[in-house]
């Protein structure tokens, strides 16, 4: 073991024993030794067999939380068996960014804080997780980064390995690590062992399948693999950063076989959600908060991304623990404002409503032809250029939205919203319209 990765030990220690039971660290942790950090960020911790198992299922989220507070977000934990240390060092002897991957048993259905933006997706993916192979195959979660579309991916896995009968085999992965896995067996020569591993699976989990776009040899060898997965009735449940049909790189041929499925997306979380997460992670790690304000600080800054969100949270925590400060709404924005400077705690958000009453206002529509059906010009472009600036400052989903606006669907106003932002970029006049509504909203906040 290194120095530096003597002092990340140390730090990780330091925080498990802010969280977690004198008494129960004792029994359970003090066992516990690094055996390496890989690429910064991957943490494999050396456990005693018979106890390895417990530690997993009781304290897998304490052992990634304290990675992640002291090597960022982004920190993975594994657990490897004290007796297996050279096996396990053979098992991470393959090439650096080779699959590593597997299901995260941190990452369920019960930790998931279900919110508007995500009410579609959770129930599509508990279906595909009760009955895999026989409702929507395949799924295809969508949403920007940060939303919860790898959680809901991994509790699928832990849900299927824990309550399928007879015991069901899950592969659980990424498109990068698919992508690296299949040259390192055409570099091998053992293609036809990478196909038994990826294709002798019931339930295939994959994350991230933009990375598979331009990757020509890459992307033959994924379409052969979900033909021949869906062919034998196998699951197969992938996420992306957007829909299918704007994988613009990707062959038509995979674009057409994803969305065969259901097509679920996820929204960035509005208000409400956020702070259920905020009070979840609180409630779990035992924080104390003195001001009930501080959660609303950090809930009101971060506004797209889950991770970013818990970062704050744990960014926070550990400025009150070094300076022996309460947690307040102060202390949040103290810390939160030098980490983003041009993101001040903004006031409520407007209303979808608001954003109706400000178009009708800013372009002399009535509500009532705001709400109609009419393709007319003069009505049809405050109706989009208002569904998009709802969806951009509101917070609230894209079937909140639609339901506001006469009752129109969730991808009538997915669609507003691309083809507005695309016309702004190209149009000047288009652009003036979004920031002109927008500047009335602020008026309000201001005022």
């Amino acid at each position: 073991m290194t120095d530096e990765h003597a002092h990340i030990w140390t730090a990780i220690q330091g925080e498990l024993r802010r969280t977690v039971d004198p008494d129960d660290y004792a029994l359970w942790l003090d066992g516990i030794a690094l055996r390496r950090v890989e690429d910064g960020a991957h943490v494999v911790l050396e456990v005693p067999a018979k106890l390895r198992g417990w530690v997993a299922g009781r304290f897998a989220d304490r052992l990634r939380h304290a990675a992640a507070a002291v090597l960022g977000a982004g920190a993975t934990v594994a657990l490897v068996d004290a007796g297996a240390v050279e096996d396990a060092d053979r098992r991470h002897s393959t090439p650096r960014g080779a699959e590593r991957a597997d299901v995260n048993p941190a990452l369920r259905f019960e930790q998931f804080v279900v919110g508007e933006g995500n009410r579609f997706a959770h129930a599509a993916a508990l279906a595909v997780a009760e009955m895999p192979g026989q409702t929507y195959n395949p799924l295809f979660l969508y949403g920007p980064p940060g939303v919860g579309k790898t959680h809901l991916l991994h509790s699928i896995g832990n849900y299927v390995r824990d309550c399928s009968a007879p015991p069901l085999t899950v592969r659980c992965t990424t498109a990068e690590a698919f992508t690296n896995a299949f040259l390192g067996g055409l570099q091998a020569g053992d293609v036809d062992r990478f196909k038994e591993r990826f294709r002798g699976v019931d339930v295939l989990l994959v994350d991230d399948v933009q990375f598979l776009q331009s990757k020509a040899r890459t992307e033959e060898e994924f379409f052969h693999t979900f033909n021949a997965l869906i062919d034998a009735g196998a699951q197969v449940v992938l996420t992306c950063d957007r829909l299918p049909r704007d994988l613009e790189a990707l062959e038509e041929r995979l674009r057409d076989r994803f969305e065969a499925g259901l097509v679920a997306d996820i929204a960035p979380p509005d208000l409400a959600t956020r702070m259920t997460v905020l009070r979840k992670r609180v409630q779990r790690d035992g924080v104390a908060i003195a001001d009930d304000d501080a959660l609303g600080a950090i809930a009101g800054r971060i506004a797209t991304n889950v991770r970013a969100l818990e970062g704050a949270l744990v960014r926070v925590v550990a400025f009150a623990s070094l300076t022996s400060r309460p947690i307040t709404a102060q202390l949040a924005d103290e810390v939160l404002s030098g980490l983003y400077p041009g993101a001040p705690r903004p006031a409520a958000a407007p209303t979808v409503e608001r954003v109706l009453e400000a178009a009708c206002e800013l372009f002399s529509v009535t509500r009532d032809e705001l709400l109609s059906s009419t393709r007319e010009a003069r009505v049809a472009w405050p109706r989009q250029l208002a569904m998009y600036v709802a969806r951009e400052q509101t917070g609230a989903s894209l079937p909140a939205i639609g339901a506001a606006f006469g009752g129109r669907n969730h991808t009538t106003v997915l669609h507003a919203w691309r083809r507005v932002g695309s016309r702004a970029g190209a149009d000047p006049e288009a652009a003036q319209a979004i920031r002109a509504l927008s500047e009335r909203l602020d008026a309000d906040r201001d005022g």
